[in-house]
């Protein structure tokens, strides 16, 4: 984690403290259930919980200082809380694995940061509907291979991500929902040594749902998804971001990044005003990608359990969250302030001569009786006399002065094939299908 790409409400689901107090909360709701089923005292669910109620500081680097000589993590908390509980505390963990409460402690921890990413995706998606009702019909190129192609509007741009952005939420939600499940079922996942209705108790007392089997851990396919949604949600941030990115390009300039009053683009050109916002999110974006493929290799472990997903999931798990909540709430903020030049965008329309007019031509034509292989050689002949003079040559002006064009069309209804609100006239449909 990079402090300078973290935010404190994320972060905090990951620090070491809370870590041990999901810890501790999952061991003595599993004592609580153990006493009621008279396996242990119910004095000793009660001891812990007075403790804690107590509210204890949970002494990191104590524990820490134990772990050094036990070599083992959940030991040494254990330790470190019985010497702070008492003889009571001698009857937590009874019959549970340490996976029992590091996997459920992960599955709560990414339920959690599931949870703000959930509200992140909110507060963008409301950002993007915003400027897409704004710009509705502020008519822009359309691009295919980054070469004019025909209108479209920037508010069918904005349209778009949010109904990407939904599609990310949906996806975010079934994982959240997969990844949130409880297992408290002992050595190799059998319940020898403690009963089912602890789990059950545990998982209800946590907000998770029970594995139906968890060996001695949580499968890990659960968690592949979980990250594999991840990255798609990284992977759209991208996708927006290389598109501001692209029209903040000089000779492009539709639209750019909000520069505030001191900001600096460049210590050696004063006068540049550099994308650096939606850069730095293409960047985040390949570090949460990142995790992808780690997590897709933990899925197969040896047999019922081993221990090689572990060290993986201790970096990309704070990683991965910390780094796609940092992202959300960026891109969030460009497009909240994202400068849009409509007369740039009316400018970039007209400066090819009306070739994004060309299919118009084509189709009229067939449907005057012209073959399809004929009206495009008309076409294009006159449209490539206009690409050639960089729009200096008018298309609806070589047209009309084509003896074979308008030997099937005339002047008329060539003109009206060069009307721009005809692109524009199912706007509301898409509209409607994206906003409800």
């Amino acid at each position: 984690m990079v402090p300078r790409y973290a935010r404190p409400a994320m972060t905090a689901i990951w620090e070491p403290e809370m870590k041990y107090r999901i810890w501790f909360e999952i061991e003595a709701h599993a004592t609580d259930k153990l006493g009621e089923l008279g396996v242990v005292p119910a004095s000793a669910g009660k001891a812990l919980w007075d403790w804690w109620a107590t509210d204890p500081k949970i002494d990191v680097e104590a524990i820490d200082a134990i772990e050094a000589v036990t070599k083992h993590d959940v030991i040494a908390f254990l330790t470190w809380v019985a010497e702070n509980v008492g003889d009571e505390a001698r009857f937590m963990h009874q019959g549970m694995t340490s996976s029992d409460v590091l996997d459920t402690t992960l599955a709560v921890q990414l339920d959690r940061a599931a949870a703000i990413l959930l509200e992140d995706l909110d507060k963008l998606l409301a950002a993007i509907r915003t400027r897409a009702e704004e710009h509705k019909y502020t008519p822009t190129i359309g691009r295919s291979h980054g070469i004019h192609a025909e209108p479209v509007t920037f508010g069918l741009k904005m349209a778009e991500a949010y109904a990407e952005f939904s599609r990310c939420k949906e996806r975010l939600e079934f994982a959240r929902k997969d990844i949130a499940t409880c297992a408290i079922s002992g050595a190799v996942g059998t319940f020898a040594n403690i009963d089912p209705s602890v789990e059950v108790y545990v998982a209800g007392k946590m907000g998770l749902s029970v594995e139906p089997v968890s060996t001695q851990v949580i499968p890990r396919d659960r968690h592949a998804m979980f990250f594999a949604v991840l990255g798609v949600i990284a992977s759209s941030i991208e996708r927006l971001a290389v598109e501001v990115r692209h029209l903040q390009r000089t000779e492009v300039l539709e639209a750019e990044e909000y520069f505030s009053p001191g900001q600096k683009g460049s210590s050696a050109m004063p006068h540049k005003r550099n994308p650096i916002l939606t850069e730095n999110l293409t960047g985040l974006a390949r570090v949460v990608r990142a995790a992808t493929v780690p997590a897709m290799e933990n899925v197969a472990l040896w047999h019922e359990r081993d221990i090689s997903h572990s060290s993986v999931e201790r970096f990309f798990g704070p990683d991965a969250t910390i780094t796609l909540d940092f992202a959300l709430g960026r891109l969030t903020g460009v497009i909240e302030k994202l400068l849009v030049y409509p007369e740039r965008m009316q400018k970039n329309l007209d400066r090819m001569g009306g070739l994004v007019h060309s299919q118009r031509v084509l189709l009229a034509l067939t449907q005057a009786g012209v073959s399809r292989e004929d009206a495009y050689r008309l076409v294009q002949r006159n449209a490539m006399k206009v690409w050639e003079s960089d729009g200096a040559l008018s298309l609806l002006e070589l047209l009309k002065a084509d003896a074979e064009v308008t030997a099937a069309l005339s002047e008329q209804q060539i003109e009206e094939k060069f009307d721009l609100d005809y692109h524009f006239k199912h706007v509301d449909t898409i509209f409607s299908r994206v906003f409800g």
